[in-house]
């Protein structure tokens, strides 16, 4: 199946009640382990990659490597710039062929927020590119941005940015971070419920990797169509890694090293887009977006 965009993947899972996985991908391995994970359980599926993962790899590296799994999969796939740092890496994005955008203004003021997510959402519509945008701080770490103190999003500016951006979906704060916790997350979850009262487009959930499945479900259930897990797979990887080299450390072989960690993260993502519950609809979504 060839790759899709997120606009109808998303939309299909707001009408649906259900969210759709996002899955942070550094190498070949996790993307193979998140895209099989997808197909066993018939599930639509994004892959993304952040700014230091992209200067690691390449955005075109990362968009070959995807297409070509994608499109032997049966399962729609989405390639997604996250938390895209510029208006030049979310242009260089575009071209490369990936299939879903954020820039990440959040950082900005609230008016300069509007005015870097409106440029970017000008020149990805004629190309048929959905953009994703964040209001509000999610807490934690992510690249080389950190933030010590939630800001939650706001209702009534979240209604005012949607309107003035012409955003194809939102990634509100509500409590979660970045990277592990510290400590037990309080998520305000009265306000994504006011939130999605008075915003139309799909809501995104950042910082997932920690999150109580309890916690996710009630997300989904008040209006979240995308959940991000990243920090949990790296760990993940790392840990097949290290379970080959502690029973067996003359291991040489990366194809061995490799293998045992899409293992652990297949696991995960499985795990995850049940959660999610977005297992059973890969066929819901088309590939003509």
């Amino acid at each position: 199946m060839p790759f899709v965009t997120s606009e109808r993947m998303l939309r299909e899972a707001q009408a649906g009640g259900y969210a759709v996985g996002a899955f942070n991908v550094e190498n070949m391995e996790m993307v193979r382990a998140v895209i099989a994970a997808a197909q066993e359980l018939n599930a639509p599926v994004m892959l993304q990659t952040t700014p230091s993962t992209i200067r690691y790899g390449s955005l075109a590296v990362y968009a070959a490597l995807v297409r070509a799994e994608a499109e032997r999969a049966h399962v729609p796939v989405a390639l997604h710039l996250d938390h895209g740092s510029s208006f030049e890496l979310a242009m260089q994005a575009l071209r490369e062929g990936y299939t879903s955008l954020m820039i990440d203004g959040s950082h900005e003021s609230f008016e300069e927020n509007i005015a870097l997510t409106r440029r970017v959402t000008a020149a990805a519509e004629p190309n048929g590119i959905p953009v994703e945008a964040e209001l509000g701080r999610v807490g934690g770490k992510e690249d080389d941005l950190e933030t010590d103190l939630d800001t939650n999003t706001d209702p009534a500016q979240a209604r005012e940015f949607v309107e003035r951006t012409g955003v194809s979906s939102l990634a509100v704060a509500i409590g979660t971070a970045h990277g592990f916790y510290v400590g037990t997350p309080v998520l305000d979850k009265e306000r994504l419920s006011e939130i999605r009262k008075v915003v139309d487009v799909p809501l995104v959930l950042h910082g997932a990797s920690g999150l109580t499945d309890e916690d996710v479900r009630d997300c989904v259930a008040r209006g979240i169509c995308k959940v991000n897990f990243a920090t949990e797979l790296r760990a993940a990887f790392t840990d097949g890694v290290k379970e080959v080299l502690a029973a067996k450390p003359d291991t040489y072989d990366p194809k061995k090293l490799g293998i045992a960690g899409m293992e652990k993260v297949k696991e995960i993502v499985k795990a995850r887009i049940l959660v999610c519950g977005c297992n059973g609809r890969g066929s819901a979504v088309g590939c003509n977006d």
